[in-house]
């Protein structure tokens, strides 16, 4: 194999996703062309090369792996498998939505959409991300480790559904700003707890971040890391701003 050929990986037999009803098309070039779209969503993981998959493996560090099904023909992305380090096996697997959420706390996402509800109206918010970016920080006191996660966005108001309020209004803005910061700490909440409570796996990056900046505590804790960071403190702050309103044409 390539060292640049992409992994996926695939709940039921691999060979029903590179099966396609369409005549002509390559199954294999259809999903190529589906990561080239991850700048327009925030459920797709950066690529996963071999050659990566090999150094994550060698690590021992858990990680992601994009998954892949198929249905009546038609192949789509739909989440992720956790591979835990230690034993380098997939333990469960993260929805939408949790990848949303750990796109999030990573701020590796390009593009996509924040969809919340206007509180008082129940109507439809759709936050359209054109910049996103995350910074993990650590905190070391004695032996107890927290992270703060420190989130920030630009984007556009995509849906100008207002019957009530002027989108040129300050306040109005910020009250939408708000919904949609509440929707990403949601997203983020939920995501963490997954990792912490249910498998008990880093797959965001914070002992990275821990490795970089603390390396002696990291040298410390490094063996049995992923138990470590299920019990460790960690704290978000979420900050979007929006700056235009009126739909771009992206999709998720």
């Amino acid at each position: 194999f390539r060292p640049s050929c992409l992994m996926f990986i695939s709940k039921g037999r691999a060979s029903d996703t590179l099966e396609s009803k369409t005549a002509g098309e390559i199954p294999a070039f259809r999903l190529s062309a589906m990561v080239e779209n991850s700048y327009r969503t925030t459920r797709i993981l950066p690529p996963m090369p071999l050659i990566k998959l090999e150094s994550k493996i060698q690590s021992r560090s858990s990680f992601l792996l994009q998954n892949v099904v198929s249905a009546n023909g038609e192949i789509k992305f739909a989440g992720a498998a956790i591979i835990k380090g230690k034993t380098n096996k997939m333990i469960g697997f993260l929805n939408e939505e949790e990848l949303d959420g750990l796109t999030w706390i990573t701020g590796k996402g390009k593009g996509g959409l924040v969809k919340s509800f206007d509180e008082k109206t129940g109507q439809l918010i759709v936050y359209e991300i054109e910049s996103m970016k995350s910074h993990i920080e650590p905190h070391v006191k004695g032996n107890s480790i927290s992270f703060n996660v420190h989130i920030e966005s630009e984007g556009r108001l995509s849906e100008n559904w207002v019957v009530s309020g002027n989108p040129l209004k300050n306040q109005f803005l910020q009250k939408v700003q708000k919904n949609s910061e509440k929707k990403v700490k949601h997203l983020v909440r939920n995501t963490v707890e997954k990792m912490q409570k249910e498998y008990k796996v880093d797959v965001a990056g914070f002992g990275n971040q821990l490795r970089i900046k603390r390396p002696r505590v990291w040298m410390r804790v490094k063996a049995n890391w992923d138990q470590t960071f299920s019990e460790v403190p960690i704290n978000y702050d979420v900050k979007l701003m929006i700056k235009d309103y009126g739909a771009s044409g992206s999709t998720k």
